[in-house]
């Protein structure tokens, strides 16, 4: 096997994600499926692409369009929060029917209609964001040097709705902490009527500044950001209603100014909250919004996040009205796609069921034992979700009064679906590859083509359950490896942090990557344990105040009971390797464990987790002035003196989301204890390394480096 085949291909396809098809919306009447892809498994321009009568169709491309120019800052931010690889055209948004689609090019303002026609570009005031139609496709909203403004499709009225009172507030769009730890990517959103918006207003001149420099070009200067590290100030986030004042008159020039605008009364604090030695219940996150058919409905979340309320909004006022009061001792955990508001006005809202994360649906819960991850969509009364039943198995499931709950994905794998009238799209992941089949009244009726390259190496895991535990595990061993011919070094390869799960019944880039190590000669394991989704309340919240402990252990013990199953498992060569919160753990685990571990790998590690975000760390720690034990428990920095064994670090420059000062701060301690090691810094480089001499050099690199610490 050609050792340099499989890391260049997983560098030109960025791990696999070029030519599959992503972000896919299915019409209300279910005749039309969008979704943008690129055209092969190398190609990294994404085009728009229309499903329809069981053909695909391209309605737009960049390169017809001029291509891709200048991308505005605030784009670059919003596709780094969302780890996009691609460029093009990477998202977009429709109208109520499907029929009007709106995308942004290179700060330009496109539209095209699904039912015909040529892409057309709006001229617009300034560098487009997240352009969104409204309802009726009359209009468009659109966020330019953080104001937001709205334009008619034909090109003409374009207005200002909200303008920035000053250079740190932003109109229509989210912040930090919302976009990369809570999940909540947008800022604004229409009314059904197309005559207001609800719309986030962020006001970052509380939040510290942070100067993110590139070295390699030292004329070059520093970017700033606004940067909320835990225990500091986030930023204040407010919502408003904004009325288009006369646009459904039809008067061509709206009175006033052309918008009237209301505060949304958001309440300070939550009662009945739960009081812990770190209590605040200040109400600093808007977790989640939406504007139905009964009005605006938003979630809001306390600083210490263990109360969120479900506010429905009056549309006129901005007046709320409490409709749910959520606590946990812990943390309340949020699920995407909740709260939801059905036709009926049932509420779709998560809630535990014993250990269960679970959803009440009107007045009925999800059986015991379904631990749901998502809520994709409501069609009438039909919900339709994503649980587990075996942590491994992700299935699309759906509740209607009449039939209850229903699986409706079939197979070992990890499913997803997105709907529209009659027609449902399933996007599978399982052990053979990506497929996505649309399914008309529940029978397959056609396939939207997966473009990405097979993998050079084929993943053969084997799936093992591990210890007291049962921890899920996958083993993989070399093709030509014949039992009883000796013993192999072992390579652990977990992520094993929250919101993540690797251990699953699907061919995910990094069963190839980890199957590629042990064509390399290594036994790699890869195990999720505590603090993982999908297996329960308890096992999600075990790492509350200690975020390494329990997840090591898990880990040790994961090693050892493999290695009394397999005995060709060597643990006198151990090694283990991460990314982000995986490589977080490797260099953990030979500060902590030098009798287990004996070569460590850690990419892009927060090794000072007062270095992170407020809302991802605070979860987990609380406050560090208030709680500083659970700090200095769980960084690597005060520990850097108890390394004693091979320890890589990597990390990009110019990484926004774990910064490089992790790495600098972690660098200088173990230097300053007299601990050797080796620093690989990755220049121009992200969270994502996607650069391809980079990202393939990189995996060569560290097999060397395994082998000369293992002796291999």
């Amino acid at each position: 096997m050609d050792a340099q085949g499989f890391p260049r291909q997983s560098a030109r396809t960025r791990r696999f994600s070029l030519g599959v098809p992503q972000h896919l919306t299915v019409s209300p009447d279910g005749a039309r499926v969008l979704f943008v892809r690129t055209t092969s498994g190398t190609d990294a321009v994404s085009r728009l692409w229309l499903y329809e009568q069981g053909t695909e169709r391209m309605l737009a491309d960049p390169a017809s369009l001029g291509g891709e120019k200048d991308v505005p800052a605030a784009e670059q931010i919003r596709r780094e929060r969302a780890r996009q690889t691609s460029s093009g055209v990477v998202s977009y948004a429709t109208d109520g029917q499907a029929l009007m689609v709106a995308f942004a090019l290179g700060g330009e303002l496109w539209t095209v209609r699904t039912d015909g026609g040529a892409p057309r570009r709006i001229a617009t005031a300034g560098p487009v964001v997240d352009p969104r139609p409204s309802p009726d496709g009359a209009s468009i909203a659109y966020v330019t040097g953080g104001a937001l403004r709205v334009v008619r499709t034909d090109g003409t009225n374009d207005r200002l709705l909200a303008a920035p009172e000053g250079p740190e507030v932003t109109y229509g769009l989210s912040d930090h902490v919302s976009a990369e730890s809570i999940g909540r990517a947008r800022g604004h959103w229409w009314s059904p009527d197309g005559d207001a918006l609800l719309v986030a207003r962020v006001d970052n001149s509380p939040v510290q500044r942070w100067y993110l420099a590139d070295p390699a070009n030292p004329a070059k200067p520093p970017r700033s950001m606004p940067y909320p590290a835990a225990g500091t100030a986030n930023a204040d986030v407010s919502m408003h209603l904004v009325r288009i004042d006369g646009e459904r008159s039809g008067t061509g020039v709206p009175p006033s100014g052309g918008w009237s605008r209301v505060a949304v009364e958001i309440p300070a604090v939550a009662s009945e909250h739960h009081v812990a030695e770190w209590t605040d219940p200040a109400f600093e996150y808007v977790t989640a919004a939406s504007w139905d058919s009964h009005g605006p409905l938003i979630s809001v979340q306390t600083r210490d996040q263990r109360s969120e309320y479900v506010l429905a909004v009056d549309p006129t006022t901005g007046a709320t009205q409490l409709l749910r009061h959520a606590r946990d001792r812990a943390w309340v955990a949020l699920v995407p796609g909740t709260p939801l508001r059905l036709p009926s006005g049932a509420p779709v809202i998560p809630w535990c069921r014993k250990d269960t994360q679970g959803l009440r649906i009107g007045n009925r819960f999800t059986p015991a034992g379904l631990e749901v991850h998502e809520v994709l969509a409501a069609m009438g009364e039909r919900v339709f979700f994503t649980a587990s039943e075996e942590p491994t198995e992700i299935h699309v499931w759906s509740h209607h009064p009449a039939t209850g709950f229903v699986r409706i994905s079939e197979g070992p794998g990890v499913h997803t679906a997105s709907v529209g009238g009659d027609t449902m799209v399933l996007d599978s992941s399982t052990d053979d590859g990506r497929t996505v089949t649309v399914l008309h009244d529940g029978k397959p009726a056609g396939q939207i083509a997966v473009l990405a390259e097979e993998p050079l190496v084929t993943p053969r895991p084997r799936f093992l359950s591990l210890g007291k535990r049962e921890l899920r595990g996958q083993l993989f061993l070399p093709s030509w490896y014949e039992p009883g011919s000796g013993r192999l070094p072992v390579l652990l390869s977990p992520y094993s942090g929250p919101a993540t799960q690797l251990v699953v019944r699907a061919r995910g880039w990094w069963s190839a990557v980890s199957q590629w190590f042990a064509e390399q000669g290594f036994a790699v394991l890869v195990t999720d344990g505590r603090g993982t989704p999908g297996r329960g309340r308890a096992w999600a919240k075990a790492i509350h105040g200690d975020r390494l402990t329990p997840v090591l252990q898990d880990q040790i013990d994961a090693l050892h009971a493999a290695a009394e199953r397999r005995p060709e498992l060597d643990l006198d060569a151990v090694a283990i390797r991460g990314w982000s919160y995986g490589g977080y753990l490797a260099a953990g685990a030979v500060l902590h464990h030098p009798e287990v571990f004996h070569a460590a790998i850690a990419g892009a590690a927060p090794t000072d987790r007062r270095l992170y975000d407020t809302h991802w760390e605070e979860r987990f720690l609380g406050h560090p002035d208030v709680l500083p034990e659970n700090y200095e428990r769980s960084s690597l920095v005060p520990h850097a003196h108890k390394l004693s064994r091979p320890l890589l670090l990597v990390h990009g420059v110019a990484d926004d989301n774990v910064v490089l000062a992790h790495m600098l701060r972690f660098s200088a301690a173990l230097l300053a204890a007299g601990r050797p090691h080796s620093v690989l810094p990755l220049s121009g480089a992200t969270h994502l390394v996607t650069q391809p001499d980079q990202a393939s050099n990189l995996l060569l690199h560290e097999v060397r480096f395994l082998k000369n610490s293992l002796r291999t």
